[in-house]
């Protein structure tokens, strides 16, 4: 058996990167996918908004392991082998378009009507009404819980072990069947994690006093 060193620990600090990695990676995509899905929701047609609905519907009611099992196993017995950094990301992805669009849907539509009645006032079109009038301040209300939510995906990024890719829990589960010291080695797993989302999280609190301290002005 080996003995848990500087060498152990650098795997396990290594490894966080690939968390950060695949975080920024779902992010970005599932924001690109969600704000789609949120201005689906609120068009006037009715199959988009029922269809976008639905999409999210779905997505929220199942375990966002489920939806790796799927993108995994699933199109493996389909005869589509994705490899494990795909299928997490693919996954991960797809939960953070569903949560982020009813975010950001929440958000628009709480920007008050008269902002919407002024702007078609002044003869806006629904693209210049949402790209100078109503998105500007929807991002302001969106930043708190936009930012909140993404403290969470980091810590749902500890699933994608379980499909052999190596992230910050899959190494420390690695390092702990070599060295079988698993109060050190999950301590740093643990202080890793922290270290990532405390300062988030203390930032997600200040975003919103701030917003809501622009609001109440």
């Amino acid at each position: 058996m080996q003995t848990f060193g500087w060498p152990e620990a650098y795997f396990i600090l290594r490894s966080a990167g690939w968390t950060l990695a695949l975080t920024a990676i779902a992010f970005f995509i599932g924001s690109i996918i969600g704000g789609v899905f949120a201005i689906m929701r609120l068009s006037r047609l009715r199959w988009l908004r029922r269809f976008a609905a639905s999409y999210i519907l779905v997505i929220q009611s199942i375990p966002v392991l489920m939806v790796l099992f799927m993108s995994y196993y699933g199109l493996s017995a389909l005869g589509i082998e994705l490899p494990p950094f795909l299928a997490a990301s693919a996954s991960l992805s797809i939960y953070v378009s569903a949560y982020l669009a009813e975010i950001w849907r929440g958000s628009i539509e709480s920007v008050p009507r008269q902002q919407w009645e002024a702007s078609a006032s002044l003869a806006h079109t629904t693209a210049q009404t949402y790209r100078h009038v109503i998105l500007p301040q929807a991002v302001r209300i969106s930043l708190p819980p936009t930012v909140g939510f993404l403290v969470q995906l980091v810590k749902n990024t500890s699933i994608v072990q379980v499909v052999g890719f190596v992230d910050l829990m899959r190494a420390g589960m690695l390092v702990n069947n070599a060295t079988y010291q698993a109060f050190q080695i999950f301590s740093l797993v643990a202080l890793i994690y922290f270290a990532i989302c405390f300062p988030l999280s203390r930032l997600s609190r200040h975003l919103e006093k701030v917003m809501n301290a622009s609001r109440s002005h």
